[in-house]
């Protein structure tokens, strides 16, 4: 019953107004999951300024020190740029991404890191999705792609860790409507190779897998392949990278999904409300993706999108 949206940009000009419209779509999809929501923008660089990495996490109890510490455990002890929103708290540095996750890991180790990339910023938690849209300032934010979920909890608790998105790759998020029926198999293969979980939800068995593909080597659009061949469930995906994003849906595609494309933008939500105040909607083409078909889109070096 989740809600799932995703923006992918490809004129410059729009990127001012991402969040206003991702704000637009993620409400309209409220329902379908009132328990959370989570976002993921990318390209903001008032929460990721150009030259830095970021870290998107969860914390325990509030971390009057966390400042400190992170800049402890970094060479040099750069200056960091932290912000909060709601469950989740943000912590930008001067650094690399790998560099700045090892420091956070390590100077708090009751952290959960959701969300890691120098192009990305995660927000997840709990509640009603119209309200964390405002808790995230999500209106407010700017770059070239984003998505959102909106969670009706049926694998696991509802909990901050296991809202969607799940991003457990550098500049990767994984959304998802549906279930897994073989997740716990794929999850035991996953740790016995090292992969480490932080909930017993089923999609981010799906998250890990697509970033173990991608970091032996595969392009998106062939770790999506993979998911279809070993995965048993009913599902559409959305999955995001630092060069784009990619829709999927299982060999029945009985979750609903519908897209959108102009010349100035693609899109995918879970329902076609979600898409209704897009610029140019009225001239998109519109379409439901095809059963185990990989639907991707690309940003060209550059910055720009195709």
């Amino acid at each position: 019953m989740c809600g799932i949206v995703g923006l992918h940009l490809r004129d410059p000009e729009l990127y001012p107004q991402l969040g206003r419209l991702l704000s637009t779509m993620l409400c309209q999809v409220a329902e379908r999951g009132p328990d959370s929501a989570g976002v993921a923008i990318y390209g903001d660089r008032r929460r990721v300024p150009a030259g830095h990495a970021a870290v998107s996490l969860l914390l325990p109890t509030a971390a009057a020190d966390l400042a400190a510490s992170v800049r402890a455990a970094l060479p040099g002890s750069p200056e960091l740029v932290i912000s909060e929103a709601g469950d989740t708290t943000v912590v930008a540095a001067p650094v690399g991404a790998d560099a700045l996750v090892d420091a956070v890991r390590r100077s708090n180790p009751g952290a959960t890191v959701v969300g890691f990339g120098t192009d990305l910023t995660v927000y997840k938690g709990t509640g009603h999705p119209r309200e964390l849209a405002t808790t995230y300032d999500l209106a407010h934010a700017q770059g070239w792609q984003g998505l959102a979920h909106t969670r009706m909890a049926t694998e696991s608790a509802v909990t901050p860790e296991g809202c969607h998105p799940f991003s457990v790759g550098p500049d990767q998020c994984l959304v998802h409507n549906g279930s897994f029926a073989n997740h716990a198999t794929i999850r035991r293969e996953l740790q016995a190779s090292g992969h480490v979980f932080d909930s017993a939800n089923d999609s981010e068995v799906g998250a890990r897998f697509v970033a173990d593909r991608l970091a032996q080597g595969e392009d998106l659009e062939k770790a999506l392949r993979l998911l279809c061949e070993r995965f048993d469930g009913f599902y559409t995906l959305l999955v995001t990278s630092a060069d784009g994003f990619a829709v999927v849906r299982d060999a029945i595609a009985c979750k609903p999904a519908i897209i959108a494309e102009t010349e100035r933008w693609a899109a995918m939500a879970s329902e076609f409300r979600a898409l209704a105040d897009l610029p140019g909607i009225e001239d998109a083409r519109l379409y439901e993706p095809e059963p185990e078909r990989v639907y991707a889109w690309q940003r060209r070096p550059g910055g720009a999108n195709t």
